[in-house]
């Protein structure tokens, strides 16, 4: 990409005679960047040394070069960053201990527990990337990710992005055209559109709707994602749920889309880790998750998931699927 932009860039550079145009300029930044990559080894970059000690001629029996690559999955600027200057393991692990405590209170110090969470933020990335303990652990280890307004600061740390601002800004740009979407949608036949004319049916909160509509409209299964239980049932049935939401309704709540729910739980790994009262605020928590602990997007809602990531948040927006590559015209038009 960056040799075809070069050329289309300054024509003059175009080699006579290759198929594309930009084939040596390809090569020559490909032993650059591996040169730099070397360089930035042996300087001990974290994001470059995590990936080394793959087999190579004088270490035969080390695991291939290309198996278990740890690299960002969807545009993270700060993957995995060094310990600050003059921090250590031990430093920054009483720090984390410092903020367990800290949590545990009833009145919590939020801006003490920011800028601590800030100078352990390349211990805890650390943690994640290269042990991949389970979720239940690492929430222990870090329950400060449980308050909304840090997760949000995480986010913000691992992308340069203010995640509800720009989730809700955006989403509330696409609003009209999504709703116009949907009832066009609905208006046809088969089961997609029945399951919308559904939803449309009780349409109340514009948010909520189209949080609920938008994987039907991408036709992707929510059964696994989506899950609701009754304030008076016993305990919801939760095991094999990787990730997903957990909606408690009264009795009489019979509409498909709960617009004044008990409570929204948010499920990882088959445990509710929070809840909120509005399903805006519980989807944008378990996106935050998603990011903050290097989980991989569920499959069932794979496109829903990546719309929020490369169409309201923009985040690596040049890579759709077709199906959302339409979607994106249409909401252009």
């Amino acid at each position: 990409m960056a040799a075809e932009a070069l050329v289309a860039k300054h024509p003059c550079l175009k080699e006579a005679g290759s198929e594309t145009g930009w084939n040596g300029w390809k090569n020559s930044i490909k032993f650059k960047m591996g040169n730099y990559r070397n360089k930035m080894r042996r300087a001990g970059c974290q994001e470059v040394t995590v990936n080394a000690g793959k087999r190579s001629r004088s270490n035969p029996e080390n695991e291939p070069s290309r198996s278990n690559i740890k690299r960002p999955k969807r545009a993270e600027v700060n993957f995995l960053p060094n310990f600050p200057q003059g921090k250590d393991l031990s430093s920054l692990e009483q720090l984390r201990q410092t903020i367990v405590e800290e949590v545990k209170k009833t009145e919590k110090n939020l801006p003490l527990i920011r800028k601590m969470m800030e100078t352990t933020f390349p211990l805890m990335r650390q943690n994640i990337v290269m042990s991949c303990p389970p979720v239940s652990e690492l929430m222990d280890l870090w329950p400060a990710l449980k308050i909304e307004s840090e997760l949000y600061a995480e986010f913000q740390r691992i992308t340069n992005q203010n995640l509800p601002n720009t989730f809700y800004a955006e989403l509330d740009r696409h609003l009209p055209r999504l709703m116009t979407l949907f009832r066009q949608k609905a208006s046809k036949t088969g089961k997609t559109a029945d399951a919308l004319a559904e939803i449309l049916k009780f349409h109340d909160e514009q948010r909520s709707t189209v949080l609920q509509a938008l994987p039907l409209y991408l036709r992707e299964d929510v059964s696994g994602f989506f899950r609701t239980c009754t304030d008076e049932s016993d305990e919801p049935e939760l095991d094999n749920v990787e990730v997903g939401l957990l909606t408690v309704i009264s009795d009489h709540d019979t509409s498909p889309v709960h617009y004044h729910p008990v409570r929204i739980s948010v499920v990882i790994e088959s445990n509710a880790l929070v809840s909120f009262p509005r399903l805006g605020d519980a989807f944008l928590v378990i996106f935050g998750l998603i990011y903050a602990l290097h989980l991989s997007y569920p499959k069932a809602l794979t496109n829903t998931f990546e719309f929020t990531q490369k169409i309201l948040l923009g985040l690596e927006s040049g890579k759709l699927s077709p199906r959302l590559q339409t979607l994106k015209n249409d909401l252009m038009m």
